[in-house]
């Protein structure tokens, strides 16, 4: 096809039309984005505290696989608040799968004895998913030993629902 300036006219004037676009839209430089979803496995049950308002705190590490089978997954401290920090108290477990989406917060303090300022990367996670199955939830409970069943926290035959 031949390229002459009628055939280029269309494209001309979708150009136009785009930059007319692109210029009213604003930006905002100064704006962030800190937003974290993460996919693992809880290292272990949550640390739960209760505060006299009546609000709850629920705070355990989570890793996550890395895509090499042979690399050390990254582990990461959660902050769960609220009603969320309630769902991990009654069903976030050691090894339970989880997806999270939160935002990253530096927490810092001084040390007691040394004086010197310390800080750790937390995630506050704003929404909790148990992604897990009951079976793994069941699993679980018998791993840790919370179930009934044979001495050592394994199911006996009665107890296998299949």
């Amino acid at each position: 096809m031949l390229l002459t300036k009628k055939s280029l006219e269309p494209l001309a004037s979708i150009h136009l039309k785009l930059e007319a676009l692109l210029s009213r839209i604003k930006i905002d430089s100064s704006m962030g984005i800190n937003s974290v979803t993460l996919v693992g496995r809880a290292g272990r049950d949550p640390d739960v505290r209760y505060f006299e308002s009546g609000s709850m705190v629920a705070n355990l590490t989570i890793a996550v696989n890395r895509r090499g089978r042979d690399e050390e997954p990254d582990w990461f401290n959660l902050e769960i608040w609220g009603k969320q920090a309630q769902v991990a108290a009654d069903y976030v477990k050691k090894g339970s799968l989880l997806g999270i989406t939160g935002s990253f917060k530096l927490d810092t303090w001084t040390d007691k004895n040394t004086g010197e300022g310390r800080s750790k990367p937390v995630v506050r996670v704003d929404r909790l998913e148990l992604l897990g199955s009951k079976r793994d939830a069941e699993s679980n409970n018998f791993n840790s030993g919370r179930a009934a069943g044979a001495p050592g926290g394994s199911p006996n035959d009665e107890e296998i629902p299949f």
